[in-house]
């Protein structure tokens, strides 16, 4: 890597010249360094906006799954069977569910041998249990913290080999060359130097760009995400990179205080579901206003711990998935605040064990559950769970847990191949940013993809784009305009300094506006008009943004990035409707020849079921002079490779393996 300062009009930029930049310090940030690092590639930084951010470090949920092929016991397996399972999830292109597959077991060993302590056996079988949408037992678990883990182990492998983290450094723009084909570099904000004129702006002029930086979790005010972590999806949108899927993201209960999945555990203890007015009062248990039989809603509580995202297959006859639509009814329609009780049992006095069904009855039987209130079930099943909660400040035994439908996690994302490049050249977006997941897929195929991703992509650029960068002349003549661009946005902020700031009344409003109508309920209306007025919002933040200081400088940023990637994904959620696109994954999409989840429901509620016409083709969208341009792509069947020996080794010894996509 080679410094050197430059000055460009009237400014002075540091320069930083290196083969690849990876941005984003969570599990596959940091899996791709380290994996650029063991192919050969040395010439390589991290850039991160800290390394203690991000959603692999700050989330997990009762039992955070790694999912991977199976490697325990006598059930049969194989990386096409996991392939398939992937693939049927809908909206999946086959080869790249096969890679997922493929290297799945590669990437989890590598996990078990830097020191992530997933169990195994006496025997040395690393056991598995199964999932959603998993037909095996593939699923493994180091506990509610396994992202965690997993990004301390893999931050200690950097360190080991001491790879530069430029730690403090926000991404505000991503470089392309004068066609607009290929990526040449980024430009930072340097977050330790905002107050230096000559040292707020920093460039990066490298071969190539992975990007880690996760799913866009700032553009939704009910989020399972850390506050830490926001995303940037519109600065990569914005040069052109396509989008896939963006339509499908993940939503469930989780905590808002503490921002945590209330899944597993947590919901087959059967606590109490209350909604109360603002201030606290007219308390009620709001879920016997709906179920008709007792044991049912029983039973669909416990389910949600199996269940946890909403899903509007899982609604019909009381299903689990009810639940989601009456939290959401009561907390957003209604305006009351919602919570789980863990001191008293559902119904009270009237709450018998025997008016369960036989699934949920049998597992608490079997965990000798049968007994006491939801909190005394939870100490007996699962002390660690509250002790979390303790550990932020929360005691379950004495206090009401508020909650709300949140999101999650973003199916969709970035395109990318097989080897996780985009349609803009030298640009890997990897991890949750990347958008391999389709409508459905088994509970912890993301960390999974994220490690394969990100291996990948370290393999590719180690094998065929070793080139240094640019010189500086020419990079600097390249992307003169670009920054350009950027540094007068960030300037225009900085000239609507005022002591009454709007940054953060702007940010509720982006996630306001996406609970109210890209949450789990949607409808063509809603959309295309929310669209419209992201765009006008959009187009004129340079004069309604006001900050109070410099320091809010990166949150203005911040707020560019996610009108961007909103009015794309709102454009994307309206496109998917007009093509007749229907409820399907986690969300609801009006249809007024549909039904009702219950007749004492309001008619925005009404539904249609996805009849799968769309699930073998993909939305694929780019961004372009303010625009949205759309194309729906056939899904690639998984391949039916050439699996004898001598032509895979001939193959692999001429490279010719990394000519296929």
């Amino acid at each position: 890597m080679e410094y050197t300062q430059v000055h460009l009009e009237g400014a002075t930029f540091d320069v930083y010249s290196l083969n690849t930049v990876v941005v984003g310090s969570g599990a596959a940030g940091f899996n791709a360094a380290d994996r650029l690092y063991f192919s050969g590639q040395r010439d390589i930084a991290i850039v991160t906006e800290g390394l203690m951010k991000g959603t692999s470090r700050n989330t997990g949920s009762d039992k955070q799954t790694y999912y991977k092929l199976t490697v325990a016991g006598s059930s049969p397996d194989s990386i096409y069977e996991m392939a398939e399972t992937l693939f049927q999830g809908g909206c999946v292109h086959g080869d790249i569910a096969l890679v997922e597959a493929a290297l799945s077991v590669r990437c989890f060993f590598r996990l078990v041998d830097i020191g992530v302590p997933f169990p195994h056996n006496s025997y040395g079988e690393y056991v598995g249990y199964k999932t959603d949408h998993d037909p095996r037992q593939r699923a493994t678990s180091a506990g509610p913290l396994t992202s965690k883990y997993m990004t301390e182990r893999l931050q200690e492998e950097i360190e080991k080999k001491g790879i530069k983290v430029f730690d403090g450094y926000q991404i505000i723009g991503i470089l392309t060359d004068r066609s607009k084909t290929r990526t040449v570099g980024l430009l930072a904000l340097n977050l330790n130097n905002l107050e230096n004129p000559d040292k707020r702006y920093v460039l990066f002029n490298c071969t190539n760009v992975i990007y880690a930086t996760g799913g866009p979790a700032g553009m939704y005010r009910s989020s399972v995400y850390p506050e830490s972590q926001t995303g940037s999806t519109g600065i990569a949108l914005e040069v052109g990179v396509r989008g896939r899927n963006l339509t499908e993201s993940q939503f469930g209960i989780a905590s808002i205080k503490f921002r945590w999945n209330l899944s597993g555990t947590y919901q087959q203890v059967l606590p109490r579901y209350v909604s109360t007015n603002q201030d606290g009062g007219d308390e009620k248990e709001f879920l016997t206003e709906y179920f008709s039989d007792t044991g049912k809603m029983l039973t669909a509580i416990f389910l949600k711990g199996y269940q946890w995202p909403f899903d509007p297959r899982k609604i019909n006859n009381f299903g689990s998935s009810l639940i989601d639509i009456l939290v959401h009814y009561e907390r957003v329609v209604k305006g009351r605040r919602v919570f789980l009780d863990f001191t008293k049992n559902p119904l009270d006095k009237d709450f018998r064990f025997d008016l369960l069904e036989k699934e949920a009855y049998e597992y608490l039987e079997k965990s000798n559950a049968l007994f006491g209130t939801p909190i005394e079930r939870l100490s007996h099943m699962n002390q660690p769970a509250i002790e979390l909660y303790k550990n932020h400040g929360i005691d379950l035994s004495k206090e009401y847990l508020e909650i709300a439908v949140c999101n999650q996690h973003n199916n969709g994302g970035l395109a990318g191949n097989i080897w996780w490049e985009s349609n803009i050249k030298h640009f890997f977006p990897v991890g949750e940013v990347n958008g391999s997941h389709g409508i459905y897929r088994p509970g912890g195929s993301a960390l999974n993809s994220g490690q394969v991703g990100s291996t990948r992509a370290a393999e590719y650029i180690s094998a065929c784009y070793r080139e240094d960068p640019m010189n500086i002349e020419e990079f600097l003549s390249t992307v003169k305009d670009q920054i350009g661009k950027k540094v007068e946005l960030g300037e225009s902020f900085l000239s609507n300094l005022s002591e009454g700031s709007n940054i953060y009344d702007i940010r509720r409003d982006i996630g306001e506006r996406m609970d109210r109508v890209g949450g789990i309920i949607r409808s063509l209306e809603s959309a295309r008009k929310a669209a419209k007025e992201v765009k006008d919002t959009l187009n004129r933040i340079k004069d309604t943004t006001r900050i109070s200081s410099v320091r809010e400088l990166p949150y203005a940023y911040q707020n560019y990035d996610l009108l961007l990637t909103q009015y794309v994904y709102l454009s994307a959620i309206a496109n998917y409707i007009e093509n007749r696109g229907r409820s399907r994954g986690s969300y609801l999409v009006y249809d007024r020849e549909g039904e009702l989840p219950l007749p004492v429901l309001p008619e925005a509620f009404r539904f249609s079921l996805d009849d799968g016409r769309l699930s073998e083709i993909i939305q694929e969208v780019v961004y372009r002079d303010g625009e949205c341009y759309f194309e729906w792509i056939p899904v690639r069947p998984i391949p039916k490779g050439d699996d004898w020996f001598e032509n895979v080794w001939n193959n692999f010894r001429r490279g010719e393996i990394y000519r296929k996509e």
